[in-house]
């Protein structure tokens, strides 16, 4: 499965950038990641989990790589953006290729930093961005984060009345971030399985209820065309056993078909 990228958008000074370098500092080279776009507003950021490296310690693997979400930061969205307002046909480009949206709304008071419609009213800016994208016929996942820095007295009203998933986060100290990353990955309906050994051990990402042949094509696309069968192991079974031998000698390996459908936290080895 190529990259998954999610993008951010927001009016103006909501705290979108802030958000976007959060993410970007915990971000990983992207010429680990071959496919992925060296482009200044795109960071390519770790999906957290204890798992991976639970097992490259066990296996003692050479290498970790980490399963990765690529976050774009897209250009401010004005009023009018689907009308070509302000740069808005660059943002309805950038915005069609990303597979959700993070919506960053701002919820705190600051004087200094001056809202474009001088006056914080985070659900009036919710509706503005969904009508922009609705009139230009984007319609994908949306995880609202609400920027709650010095959180305002009315927030409780705002929170109830937000139209779809949301999280609260403080961009400026960088909290929430992983449960960010990990909330915006569950909106896109993914799962992880691992493949593990001497050389490395690596965290893939799949559709939940795909089928052996279709993840083994995020490794490789000759899994899918030349699949022969699946040796699977859970995550559980095989961190309580120990190692692979003793979870084959336990009869906890099994091998599986074309039809079997790959649950989070699967450790697979494929045969071709």
């Amino acid at each position: 499965m190529a990259n998954i990228s999610v993008g951010i958008v927001g009016l103006p000074n909501v705290g979108k950038s802030t958000l976007f370098n959060a993410l970007t500092k915990k971000g990983v080279p992207a010429e680990n990641y071959p496919f992925c776009t060296i482009d200044p507003s795109v960071g390519i950021v770790p999906v957290p989990d204890e798992r991976l490296e639970k097992l490259s310690a066990l296996s003692k693997s050479k290498k970790t790589i980490p399963a990765v979400v690529e976050f774009v930061d897209i250009a401010g969205l004005v009023k009018g953006a689907s009308e070509g307002e302000g740069l808005g046909n660059k943002f309805l480009s950038h915005i069609r290729e990303v597979d959700a949206i993070i919506e960053v709304v701002r919820i705190f008071e600051d004087k200094d930093i001056i809202h474009v419609h001088d006056k914080i009213d985070p659900l009036f800016d919710i509706e503005i961005i969904n009508l922009e994208l609705k009139a230009a016929g984007i319609e994908k996942p949306t995880l609202y984060v609400v920027n709650t820095s010095e959180a305002s007295e009315n927030k409780r009203d705002v929170l109830n009345k937000i139209p779809g998933p949301y999280i609260e986060i403080d961009p400026i100290f960088g909290t929430g971030l992983d449960k960010l990353i990990n909330e915006s990955y569950k909106l896109l309906n993914l799962i992880t399985f691992f493949t593990t050994g001497e050389d490395e051990s690596r965290a893939w990402t799949t559709k939940r209820n795909a089928r052996a042949p279709e993840a083994g094509k995020s490794i490789h696309t000759d899994f899918q065309e030349k699949f022969i069968r699946a040796q699977v192991v859970s995550y559980e079974d095989l961190i309580k056993t120990g190692s692979m031998v003793k979870a084959r000698e336990k009869g906890l390996v099994r091998t599986e078909g074309k039809e079997y459908v790959v649950q989070d936290g699967d450790v697979i080895e494929f045969l071709i």
